[in-house]
Order: structure tokens, then C-alpha cells, then sequence
């Protein structure tokens, strides 16, 4: 697509069929481009140093190394370089997707999603938005809510402002930037600059953290 940036994609899965189909829904989008397939989480590091890809799309389960150790090791502090990972699973189990979160995945996607979410999927993540899967989107955020909703206020809620705690509750309930700036009536530089703002407050990596801490404080019911 002319004037747009081209996502560079790296696939991670050890069932071939699996990378070929996704390979060839991506590569039909004139943004994207599949730069590399890799078959367990090892070599999906190696081609991660070798190409450099924008976005990764993960799967949970691979053999020699598995998928959310792959994540952990690419968004660790010291990592020489980090790309966005979306994890791709069969395995809609909230365990291992409340694992993925805490290691700093940026979305979630079943592997029977469809073509257009994969594609919306690797653009939001290259954005610095997150997409997960309307399937699991509830059962995975809301794993993350206290059980008791009186719980007292926690500080950090505290030191949001009334507009960045707005801002938290629309991201948390899968609204993108764009969708966040109309509901406020902002721009959608305002917006960014106020979850980098929240960001630095709560010591959050990505959309899909700041998501996770609205529903574990309360803050989204």
C-alpha cells in the first residue's frame, strides 16, 4: 500500500500447515510482509536477531523451547531487540494466557480467528495497540479482577488523573486509541500521551498490562 509502512512478520509455530495458511492470509495484505517462519520457540529466537521482524506471531506450544519462554526472552530489560508478540493458540486456557500477559504479550489470537483479525491483529500490534481474540477477551481480562469489589483504592489508581483513569477504563474494555479519541472527544495524540503517561505510573510494559491492572484494582467492573 503506497505511503504505508510495511509490518515485517515473523511466524512462530511447529505445525507447518499452521505457518503456510497464516503466511498466505498475510502476504495477501499489501502492508504486511512475512519475513521469516520459525518452528519452535529456538529458532523463532534466531530468526528474531536474523530479521529483525515488527511483529511476532507466537504460538503457546512448541517443542525445545515453548512459546511464553520465547516471550519472556525477547521482553526481557536486556534483550538487544524487542518486537511486538502476538500470541496464536488453539489453547484458549486462561492460564496460559495470564502467563503471557505477566510476560509481556501485546494481544491474543485463536488460530480459528479468521482472516481479517490475524491481519488486525499484526497492525495493531505494530500500532502499539493490542487485539485479543473477542472469544477470550472477557475470560482473560477478567481473571485479573479482585473478588472482593470494595476493596480499598489502590495508590497508583490514586495518583491517575480522573481523565487518564477515562482513558484506562475504554483501553480495558478493547477500545483501540482511535475509538478511545472519539468517545473522549480528544485527539488520538492526546490519548497516547496520556497511556504514556500511565505507563510511567504503574510501571506497565504495553496496553494489554494497563489492561490487566484496570480489571485487577476494580477500577474496570
Amino acid at each position: 500500500m503506497e505511503g504505508r509502512p510495511v509490518i515485517r512478520v515473523l511466524l512462530a509455530d511447529d505445525q507447518e500447515i499452521v505457518r503456510t495458511g497464516m503466511a498466505m492470509i498475510l502476504s495477501a495484505e499489501d502492508d504486511i510482509d512475512v519475513v521469516a517462519h520459525a518452528q519452535d520457540g529456538l529458532q523463532a529466537l534466531e530468526m528474531v536477531t536474523l530479521h529483525r521482524p515488527d511483529v511476532v506471531l507466537m504460538d503457546i506450544r512448541m517443542p525445545r523451547l515453548d512459546g511464553l519462554d520465547a516471550l519472556r526472552h525477547l521482553t526481557r530489560p536486556q534483550a538487544p531487540y524487542r518486537p511486538q508478540v502476538v500470541m496464536v493458540t488453539t489453547f484458549d486456557d486462561e492460564e496460559y494466557l495470564a502467563r503471557a500477559v505477566d510476560a509481556g504479550a501485546v494481544g491474543f489470537i485463536l488460530k480459528d480467528s479468521g482472516p481479517r483479525l490475524l491481519a488486525e491483529a499484526v497492525r495493531a500490534a505494530a500500532a502499539g495497540d493490542s487485539l485479543v481474540s473477542p472469544s477470550i477477551t472477557v475470560r482473560l481480562l477478567r481473571r485479573f479482577r479482585t473478588s472482593a469489589s470494595a476493596a480499598a483504592p489502590q495508590p497508583a489508581t490514586q495518583r491517575l488523573s480522573p481523565r487518564e483513569r477515562e482513558v484506562v477504563v475504554l483501553l480495558a474494555e478493547g477500545l483501540t486509541n482511535a475509538e478511545i479519541a472519539t468517545a473522549l472527544s480528544i485527539t488520538v495524540g492526546t490519548v497516547k500521551t496520556h497511556l504514556t503517561n500511565v505507563q510511567s505510573k504503574l510501571g506497565a510494559r504495553n496496553r494489554v498490562e494497563i489492561a490487566a491492572w484496570s480489571w485487577r484494582t476494580g477500577l474496570t467492573t
